[in-house]
């Protein structure tokens, strides 16, 4: 949830996303004849519309597009981060222009499903002068919980983004038992 993802300033509540970082910036720099790239990205899927919380425009919607059998999403934007305080100076602005909302439950509610990305790029040169290149790439989700408008008492706009939510996550469990089935190509 939320806050095993995000935590919060304090380094003992620190969540999952700023520990990853912190853990990838401390282990490049032990790579001392490699070059190293960083760059995030943290966008949100808010009533099944992709969204870029990093964006100048956190309101429009981003289109998923496909090339080559892999998906991207098209005018995401994407930072560089020369060192872990820049990554997670990124992730709290994201953090900030998230949806969130009252309920019965929770005050502060995510209204919307999250994914910080961060994308890792080596260079190596070996001893025959040729350079070699590795490229990963971590997703870091933050799934919103689902709701029971019995508990919840939402109504309006709330009760909207709990359908859509609950929606969403029962399509995801589908597709997680059909790739674990292996009954689907």
């Amino acid at each position: 949830k939320t806050f095993q993802m995000e935590g919060n300033d304090n380094e003992k509540d620190k969540g999952i996303i700023p520990r990853s970082i912190d853990w990838i910036f401390d282990n490049i720099k032990n790579y001392t004849n490699q070059q190293f790239l960083v760059r995030g990205s943290f966008v949100e899927i808010y009533n099944e519309e992709v969204r870029d919380l990093l964006s100048k425009n956190t309101k429009a919607k981003l289109n998923v597009r496909e090339k080559d059998k892999v998906f991207y999403l098209e005018d995401v934007t994407v930072y560089q981060a020369e060192n872990a305080q820049k990554m997670i100076d990124m992730q709290k602005m994201g953090r900030v222009n998230r949806a969130t909302g009252a309920t019965k439950m929770n005050p502060g509610s995510s209204r919307s499903h999250s994914i910080f990305t961060i994308n890792i790029e080596s260079s190596e040169t070996d001893e025959n002068n040729e350079t070699h290149y590795r490229v990963g790439k971590l997703n870091l989700v933050d799934l919103a919980g689902s709701e029971r408008q019995s508990k919840t008492e939402s109504t309006g706009e709330r009760f909207k983004e709990a359908t859509k939510i609950n929606l969403s996550l029962t399509i995801l469990g589908s597709v997680i038992n059909k790739l674990v089935s292996g009954k689907t190509q």
